[in-house]
């Protein structure tokens, strides 16, 4: 187990080879093809940011390369002798544990003359075996290897690779000692050059640039973009999925062919979600945007045109959305994708995609078709009173990305929806970027760089090296690094998941401030939004004519700008609150063609290379500064003495004892309780003729002498049934204590996490709770004031068990 890891050995970094280690294993694909001739960037996790293939192309096939681990771990000390970080000599039982220090897509190998035993290798993303969903080919992602000669390969799907950062040798019987070497991972890999970059001030943002970027590239597969390193069963380009993946990828590898191979895959999907189309919509945009490619938005305009006139028949009567988000406030996934924020939000979505389609349009001279969508927005508009106010924060950021949302109405509902820091996260890192975006239309910089760190650096300070399916910043409150994450209404949860690598686009758009002004960035505006919270940037975009290459630092004023052939810049020069006295180009004054309180503009710059000197007075201005808080913070008080001795000291004003009487709950509610609802839930009911001797069963309301034991489950291993829900609604105001009783019947090691919820808002209310070590049972107790939904989610165990529920 990993609390007897009792040896530790590491040594240096970790080792990348461009060539395979000669194995005798068959490899699916050659060796890298190219050279280390690249930038090397300390920050990023990719050990291959450095390097550059020749010419690569869409149609070429994947590659291979070796990494060797950072460090290995063995739980028995006296029955090993490490000699490296790869090679070891094992003389009897124990568990080595490597990590190879970022997830890779990958699978592990090792190499010995003979082994003379039983042993099984595992991996995972995180630093225990990793287990997924029933539908996987092998959701136990453990197995007895297979043996190639002197080759050992872990082998747990057709496609060999999983997302590997830990993997373990467990040896379960030796009768004669062996000697174990080239402990390794074979990563798979797509040619695909860095042609972007970003730098700046602030090391965990630039971190999160080549982190977003690093998981898109990780999941590029031979013929499209994939949307997940874990074999959970769901391993495919989904047109939504694929929507931040591919604008990932137009800034930091302009990889503008296999992008587009990826948009003609997915044209014709579904998914069975209506918000993918049109994400598919915008990621048509987006590229022609970034490329000026005319001829491919007439190859692709006549299931644009489908996509975008579906919509219209979907607007005013939403029909099954299937899915907008993960987020509780978006029905909480599959749950209930038809709540009326999700319509909402799905409309002003339509809105978004009908007025990008219609300036795409006008510029590519479709003159007819950019009427045709302008004219759906106007009329929708003008028919439409829309209630912005009464909208949550996914509704609104969608309200702001579509331009619809009045002036006016602009402080009100920044003030509704975003002000709370920690209201204004999405649980998704997937429906965070379309927040942020909406955050800088509201000229909020100071806040995004709030919400990216908490959002994004947060999930660097849980260890992570790729971006996560889903995340709270409070499990790193109550997690270690690389612990299991939590597992909930996703399912398990993907710890490489490149739908969360928006914000790479975000960070090279807003901070570096490159956009296209028209498609192909025949002209474009570099814009560096830079405060006392970002001070200077650096970083280059790449273009159909070359790279745009910006650097800027306000403190010193002292800037570059290079301007590809063939196109022409503007160039915003920052102020945040300092005055410009003049700005010089390859020391020559310029005059700005106009100002205003951020900036100054400097238009129809030339091709060419830039040394930019500003002149200032004055101080920055302050950053806006935001606390983070939950409505009902609070201390949360655990009991593991008590166990089944319950009465006198909770259930004071009412208890639900779970499957108590079979499969039969006990219930005495307090009379400002109506009802208790469950949903997604197994029922069980645990004790037999040894009730009365087992403490951790649970006395009789009405006999002492009697005790029962019963549970609600999650439903694993059946995918997306790792959580559970309880509602508790309110019919008066009042507040009480809520006690929850735990009891790990088997002993299976289950580790548990509790979320608790307004139940009419769908607000989180606490900070995240785990629950470890219930074996003997444990009462977990906090105060709530109101009507709640407890959502109960399985992190590590057979599943999630609780077993009653107190009012006090």
């Amino acid at each position: 187990s990993n609390a007897a890891l009792a040896m530790l050995l590491a040594i240096g970094m970790s080792a990348c080879s461009t060539a395979p280690e000669k194995s005798d294993a068959p490899e699916p694909y050659k060796p890298l093809s190219g050279s280390f001739s690249g930038a090397k960037v300390p920050l990023s996790p990719d050990p291959l940011v450095a390097y550059r293939w020749a010419n690569p192309l869409a149609s070429d096939s994947l590659e291979i390369y070796t990494l060797e681990p950072e460090n290995v771990v063995a739980d028995s000390p006296d029955s090993v002798k490490i000699y490296s970080r790869s090679r070891m000599r094992v003389k009897g039982k124990c568990n080595l544990r490597f990590d190879f220090g970022r997830v890779s897509a990958a699978w592990f190998e090792f190499d010995a003359d003979t082994v003379c035993g039983e042993i099984e290798m595992s991996i995972s993303e995180y630093n225990e075996p990793a287990v997924f969903n029933a539908g996987s080919q092998h959701p136990v992602k453990t197995a007895k290897p297979t043996k190639y000669g002197r080759t050992y390969r872990l082998e747990l799907n057709k496609e060999l690779y999983e997302g590997v950062r830990f993997a373990w040798i467990h040896v379960k019987s030796l009768s004669k000692p062996t000697e174990i070497r080239n402990v390794r991972l074979v990563c798979q890999i797509k040619p695909t050059n860095y042609k972007g970059s970003f730098e700046c001030s602030d090391e965990t943002l630039t971190r999160i640039w080549y982190t977003g970027a690093y998981d898109v590239k990780l999941n590029l597969l031979h013929d499209y973009f994939g949307a997940i390193l874990m074999e959970r069963s769901d391993r495919h380009s989904w047109t939504g999925d694929a929507h931040p993946s591919q604008a990932a990828a137009l800034v930091a590898f302009g990889n503008y062919e296999f992008i587009k191979a990826n948009l003609r895959y997915t044209s014709t999907q579904f998914n069975g979600i209506l918000s993918y189309s049109l994400y598919w919509a915008l990621s048509l945009l987006d590229y022609y945007r970034y490329t000026g490619d005319k001829t491919f938005l007439k190859e692709m305009s006549e299931i644009l045109d489908n996509k975008l006139d579906v919509a219209l028949g979907h607007f005013h009567d939403v029909p099954n959305n299937g899915f907008y988000g993960w987020d509780e406030r978006l029905g909480a996934g599959f749950e209930n994708p038809n709540c009326q924020e999700v319509k909402n939000a799905y409309r002003m979505l339509c809105l978004r995609a009908w007025q990008e389609a219609a300036e795409i349009y006008e510029d590519a001279s479709y003159r007819e078709k950019a009427l045709k969508y302008r004219s759906f927005v106007n009329h929708i508009l003008s028919g439409n009173s829309f209630l912005f106010e009464t909208y949550s924060i996914h509704a609104a950021a969608d309200a702001v990305n579509a331009g619809v949302l009045p002036r006016e109405k602009e402080a009100a509902v920044w003030q509704t929806a975003f002000a709370d820091r920690q209201n204004r996260l999405s649980y998704s890192p997937f429906n965070q970027f379309f927040i942020i975006q909406a955050m800088a239309r509201l000229n909020r910089y100071d806040e995004a760089l709030t919400t990216i760190d908490d959002c994004w650096g947060g999930q660097l300070r849980y260890g992570g090296t790729t971006f996560f399916e889903v995340f709270r910043p409070s499990w790193n409150d109550i997690s270690q690094p690389n612990d299991a994450p939590v597992n909930n209404q996703c399912g398990y949860t993907s710890l490489t998941h490149p739908w969360s690598a928006g914000v790479t686009k975000w960070l090279s758009e807003e901070i570096l401030g490159v956009k296209p002004w028209l498609p192909g960035f025949k002209s474009f505006n570099v814009k560096p939004h830079l405060s006392a919270k970002v001070k200077w940037v650096k970083g280059s975009t790449p273009t159909p004519y070359g790279a745009v290459k910006v650097a800027f630092n306000i403190e010193t004023g002292i800037g570059e700008l290079t301007v590809p052939q063939r196109t022409t810049a503007t160039f915003a020069v920052p102020k945040s609150g300092r005055s410009l006295k003049e700005v010089s180009f390859n020391d020559s004054i310029y005059t700005p063609k106009n100002e205003d309180d951020d900036f100054a503009y400097f238009q129809e710059i030339k091709e060419g290379e830039y040394k930019i000197k500003a002149n200032y007075s004055g101080a920055l201005k302050e950053p806006v500064s935001e606390p983070f808080t939950y409505q009902l913070a609070q201390p949360v008080s655990e009991d593991t003495v008590t166990q089944g001795n319950w009465k006198g000291k909770y259930g004071v004003k009412g208890y639900l004892l779970c499957n108590y009487d079979s499969l039969n709950h006990r219930i005495s509610l307090p009379s400002f309780i109506n009802d208790v609802a469950f949903s997604k839930n197994a029922n069980i009911h645990l004790t037999g003729d040894d009730a009365p001797t087992d403490r951790r069963a649970l006395v009789s309301p009405d006999d002492d002498s009697k005790r029962s034991l019963g549970a609600i489950t999650t439903r694993d291993p059946i995918a997306c049934l790792q959580t559970m829900t309880i509602d508790i609604p309110f019919n008066a105001p009042q507040l009480c204590r809520l006690s929850l009783y735990f009891a790990d019947w088997e002993r299976d090691g289950r580790r548990t996490a509790i979320e608790v919820f307004d139940l009419d808002d769908r607000t989180l209310l606490m900070p995240l709770i785990m629950v470890r070590n219930y074996g003997n049972g444990k009462y977990i107790s906090f105060n709530i004031d109101r009507s709640v939904r407890i959502r109960i989610n399985q992190v590590r165990g057979k599943n999630a068990s609780l077993s009653a529920l107190f009012i006090d």
